[in-house]
This record gives C-alpha cells, sequence and structure tokens, in this order.
C-alpha cells in the first residue's frame, strides 16, 4: 500500500479519570496470591504497568467516541460536512447491531451522506480502519474520514477477578492465562484523514504493510460479552514469541514500500502490550529502542486504542518534529500486523 493523497489533520485521545493501580488489583485478589504462593508485585514486574484507567460504570463505548469524534473535529478544523465515512474501529461496541458508528454518527452530527460502518480486528481495529479510510480518499471517493474507537476494560477486569477468587481449582499453571486480561486499560482515540488539497498539517501518511499468521488464531480468544465468567485467555508467551516472529517477516517488507532503512526512522510507536513484548520486538527487528515511546506503564493495554493513543500522546508532548519519519508498528491476535509510515 502506498499513497500520495492522504494526509494526518488530527490524531486525538482521550482517557478517563478513574485510575486502578495494579498494586490494587493483587490486594483484591491476595486469596489467590496466598493460596498459590505467588509473590505480591508479580504482575508490574512481569508487564511495566503501574496502572490503568476505568470509564465510569455504566456508560457505553459510543458514547465516549462521540466525545473523541467531537476533540477530532475541532482540532482538525475539518468542516463536518466534509466528512465522507466515519469508521469505529473498538473491540468493544455498543450493540451487536446496529453498527456502533451509527450512534456515534448521530451524535457528532455529520452529515447523512457520509459512510458509517464498524470495522472488527483485535487490536488493530482503527489501524485497519485507517487502511479502509486511506483507500477511499486515495481513490477520490471522499475528501476526510475520521477513525474512532474507545476500548472499555471494567467488566473483563472485574469479571477476571472474580473468576479468579471464585474458582478453587486454579492452579499456577492455569492461572496464567487470565494474567493479561488484568492488563487491560480503557481510552479513546481517533484520527482525522484528509485528501491532501486540503491539509492544513501536511503530516502525510505513506503507507504500509500487512502480514496475517492465522495459524495462530487460537493463543488470543475473548467473549465480548463476558457473561460466561470465561471472559478470555490468553497464551501471552506463545503469542510473544510468534507476534514478534510475524513482525519480523513483515517489517522489511513494510521499508521497502514505504522508502526507509531502520536508520531513517525517527519514532516507533508500537502496541502497547508488556515490557518484556516491547524489549523482544526492538531486539529482533534490530532497531533502537531509544525511538521508542510507551504509554504502558500509565494506562495499560488498551486493546485497539493503545498504539493510536501513544501516538497522539507523543504528539502532545512535542516529541515528534517536522520532517520526522514516524513507524507504526501494530500487532495484533490473529495474528495480525500492520505497519504503518508517517511523515510529520
Amino acid at each position: 500500500m502506498r499513497y500520495e493523497k492522504v494526509y494526518l489533520e488530527a490524531v486525538v485521545n482521550l482517557l478517563p479519570e478513574e485510575i486502578v493501580t495494579t498494586d490494587e488489583i493483587e490486594e483484591r485478589l491476595a486469596p489467590v496470591y496466598q493460596r498459590l504462593r505467588l509473590p505480591l508485585g508479580r504482575l508490574e514486574l512481569m508487564t511495566g504497568i503501574r496502572e490503568r484507567r476505568l470509564w465510569p460504570r455504566g456508560i457505553q463505548p459510543g458514547q465516549i467516541s462521540i466525545r473523541t469524534v467531537r476533540k477530532a473535529l475541532e482540532q482538525s478544523g475539518v468542516d463536518p460536512a466534509k466528512v465522507g465515512a466515519l469508521i469505529h474501529g473498538s473491540v468493544c461496541r455498543d450493540y451487536l447491531e446496529p453498527a456502533t458508528a451509527c450512534g456515534v454518527h448521530e451524535g457528532a452530527g455529520l452529515s447523512k451522506e457520509c459512510q458509517i460502518f464498524d470495522v472488527s480486528n483485535a487490536c488493530l481495529g482503527i489501524l485497519t480502519g485507517m487502511i479502509q479510510a486511506a483507500n477511499m480518499i486515495e481513490l477520490g471517493q471522499i475528501e476526510a474520514a475520521i477513525v474512532v474507537g474507545t476500548e472499555d476494560s471494567r467488566s473483563l477486569l472485574e469479571t477476571t477477578i472474580e473468576q479468579m477468587l471464585n474458582d478453587s481449582t486454579l492452579t499456577r499453571q492455569s492461572i496464567k492465562p487470565l494474567f493479561a486480561s488484568l492488563t487491560i486499560g480503557s481510552a479513546s482515540a481517533a484520527f482525522v484523514l484528509v485528501n491532501r488539497e486540503i491539509s492544513r498539517t501536511g503530516m502525510r501518511l505513506l503507507g504500509g504493510e500487512v502480514l496475517a499468521n492465522t495459524a495462530f488464531c487460537h493463543l488470543c480468544r475473548s467473549d465480548a460479552s463476558v457473561k460466561t465468567g470465561d471472559a478470555m485467555k490468553t497464551d501471552s508467551e506463545t503469542l510473544l514469541v510468534e507476534g514478534v516472529k510475524t513482525a519480523q517477516e513483515l517489517f522489511p517488507k513494510f521499508l521497502k514500500t514505504v522508502g526507509w532503512c531502520r536508520q531513517d526512522i525517527s519514532r516507533f510507536f508500537c502496541h502497547q502490550v508488556g515490557k518484556a513484548h516491547q524489549k523482544l520486538l526492538y531486539d529482533t527487528l534490530e532497531i533502537d529502542f531509544g525511538k521508542d515511546f510507551s504509554t504502558l506503564d500509565f494506562l495499560g493495554n488498551t486493546g485497539s486504542a493503545a498504539l493510536p493513543s501513544a501516538f497522539s500522546i507523543g504528539l502532545e508532548r512535542g516529541i515528534c518534529q517536522k520532517g520526522d519519519r514516524i513507524a507504526l508498528l501494530g500487532i495484533g491476535s490473529g495474528i495480525n500486523s500492520l505497519m504503518l509510515g508517517v511523515e510529520i
């Protein structure tokens, strides 16, 4: 994929106010830790996650996404009437039908001519939505698009804690697939993409590459309804290894497509999973860890919003300068990898 006409006019995030620390979670799980003789501090030591955030109880993802879209429109200055597509890309959604994008479209006051739909691709949903939007802009079908997603981790986190407390059959081995659910946080993020003719930022989406490795689609499975008492199980160790192998295969193709070498890249923004994942990824791809920007320690893994939120926060903090080349390195369960190049 290579784009000539697609620019990023806004990259925004919206974060919850409520903070839940890893220490608080382990305090709630103290009976389990004591029975299995697990050391306190294990979760933060393994993941590097100090805290994560939660949206207010009972709020729907679409309600937050409406606020995020409004923030994105305000930051971009794009006339809502020019938005030809609205794509909702998070794992979390309001209902199975209609598309969550429908309620967001209504709440954000976009035009009736705007195409609206949801994209589901685990932690790559928002980035996948970016490709769909970029294709439409490149083809001249629309002038502008908004891709948004809101992840709400409260139900999964609380269900997992209750499951761990109530299941007396858990062992040190069988408890492992549940730990990934304790790393999940909440966040919302959005991109505004436009045709170069109306761009004011000059932030260009150069293109990217994708790679599917679906032989490992069983490594992380989640029931979005979280009503079964068995909401998500993750083989974190195997997923880590195979996900990085997938990225290793894709990275040279990505570099060739965008016309870069490793040394050309100014900043890397990766999917935020855990510190072991980040270290293995950078070591395997032979890239400079000093160019990474992480939100993992204070946001946790916020699913499809993780990489976009990190990118947005990095831009807010001024770590990217005009002329920088930015690599967005996404890896999601499935296993899928999606890498995009942006020129500031």
